[in-house]
């Protein structure tokens, strides 16, 4: 898809976040850019007659007033985050100071920028394609250091390389079955051979397969995890919740019931943003209060991305035990509690109850097996032990894969089955334009403004 040429305006925004600093940012960008800055700008440079990449110290003035102190930084046309003339006054880092600034940018004939303007620019002046232009916004939202990297890694155009080489690859071979279907009565077309095409789909589909399988670790470095501690009064839940937050948030009693509520709160493990949820014991009770803190925990359950069953190792297995794991519809660790004290309970009762899930022996008043409890959580979150950043995180573009992967996945049955080329060429040019739904070369205006309506203003 060409290019659609940017807005004519020329924009303003505070570029810097909301708050007090030491310095702030007034971005201006368009074609009146440097006018508009040359006539606010005065310092013993003239800043019209400025190269691009350079700096001038002086003052901001409007009607003969001075506004702020700043440094001035010039970026010319095409070389600038927009491709358009740039100015960014870098002024004090109060609120006021920034909002006279740009309140007198406007007077000059700026239009305030609306969210995500300058990095919608640089899209449609070809500078980054969507899925970049999406991490920006992902790398200022991120929360951890695992996030930031996927982020950076997709922002460098990592995820467009390895789409784009497969696409490219696809519409090669959708051109030879074009060509074939057009002038396959011709010699000098060579017509592409249905094993070559069936094989040159299986190893697109193979990478598509390998993205997506990595779509639910992203999600989760992005959007993080939801694990809930749950299992009978005073098998240790709130003491485990302690021990890994490493603060004492919750109260421990020996009382049965203590905790009637859920009480959450973040942990960062290996990178990803886990909220913590401890709940109140699982067990049939009479007290109304204690009966509605075990309906949230269900609740809490049933919502869950991951469960760490707590039993206590200290006491033979019970069928309230089998009943709570019975209850749980996500995957879970199966924690066994109180290592420290002499087992009761027999490993094969123990694996019997697993099943096929994990099993972790664990202290948590002495921390034994803690750090190996955390290893194993990351593990059932992301599903793998490897280190290697998921290129796909956002669930725009795992909707858009899937959908390309399952076009492609027809166009093999179609080539497999020896049906008309033209279904198989059908279902190839959908699989490209939702690919290109991800780079943002089948993309239309409303998808545009759906996803930059998203951005901070002055991105």
């Amino acid at each position: 898809m060409a290019k659609r040429s940017s807005d004519q305006d020329t924009i303003v925004a505070v570029a810097t976040g909301p708050g007090r600093g030491a310095i702030g940012i007034v971005r201006i960008s368009g074609p009146e850019a440097i006018p508009i800055a040359s006539g606010l700008f005065h310092g013993k440079k003239e800043l019209a007659k400025m190269a691009g990449f350079t700096a001038a110290h002086g003052w901001v003035f409007e009607d003969g007033q001075r506004l702020d102190e700043v440094l001035s930084l010039v970026l010319r046309a095409p070389n600038s985050y927009t491709r358009e003339d740039t100015v960014e006054f870098h002024c004090h880092g109060g609120p006021l100071p920034l909002r006279r600034v740009l309140a007198a940018a406007v007077r000059a004939g700026a239009r305030p920028a609306e969210p995500g303007e300058f990095t919608k620019r640089a899209f449609l002046a070809g500078r980054l394609d969507l899925a970049q232009a999406e991490a920006v916004a992902d790398l200022i939202a991120s929360e951890t250091e695992a996030a930031a990297k996927s982020a950076a890694a997709q922002l460098a155009g990592e995820l467009s390389r390895r789409l784009g080489q497969r696409g490219e690859e696809v519409a090669e071979l959708l051109a030879r079955l074009e060509a074939g279907i057009d002038f396959g009565e011709e010699e000098e077309v060579p017509a592409v051979a249905r094993e070559d095409l069936i094989a040159g789909l299986a190893e697109a589909d193979k990478d598509f397969s390998a993205l997506l399988q990595s779509a639910a670790t992203g999600r989760r470095y992005r959007e993080g995890a939801r694990v809930v501690i749950a299992g009978r009064p005073n098998v240790g839940k709130s003491t485990l919740m302690n021990a890994l937050l490493q603060t004492e948030r919750v109260i421990v009693t020996p009382s049965p019931g203590t905790t009637r509520d859920v009480v959450e709160d973040l942990i960062e493990l290996s990178g990803i943003p886990v909220r913590l949820a401890d709940t109140a014991g699982l067990r049939e009770v009479g007290d109304p209060v204690e009966r509605m803190g075990v309906a949230k925990a269900r609740a809490a359950l049933a919502e869950a991305d991951l469960a760490l069953v707590l039993v206590d190792g200290s006491e033979t297995l019970s069928s309230a035990d089998r009943q709570i794991v019975i209850q749980v519809s996500c995957p879970l660790i199966l924690a066994v509690n109180k290592s420290d004290l002499p087992p009761a309970a027999s490993e094969e009762d123990l694996r019997t109850l697993a099943g096929p899930a994990r099993t972790a022996r664990i202290s948590a008043l002495t921390g034994q097996g803690l750090e190996e409890l955390k290893k194993d959580i990351v593990a059932e979150l992301t599903g793998t032990t490897s280190t290697e950043t998921p290129l796909l995180a956002n669930l725009r573009h795992v909707s858009a894969l899937a959908a390309a992967q399952a076009a492609l996945r027809e166009a093999m049955v179609a080539a497999q089955q020896g049906l008309s080329d033209e279904f198989t060429a059908s279902d190839l040019r959908r699989a490209l334009d939702h690919l290109g739904q991800i780079t943002g070369e089948a993309a239309d205006d409303e998808l545009l403004d759906l996803i930059f309506s998203r951005f901070c203003i002055g991105k």
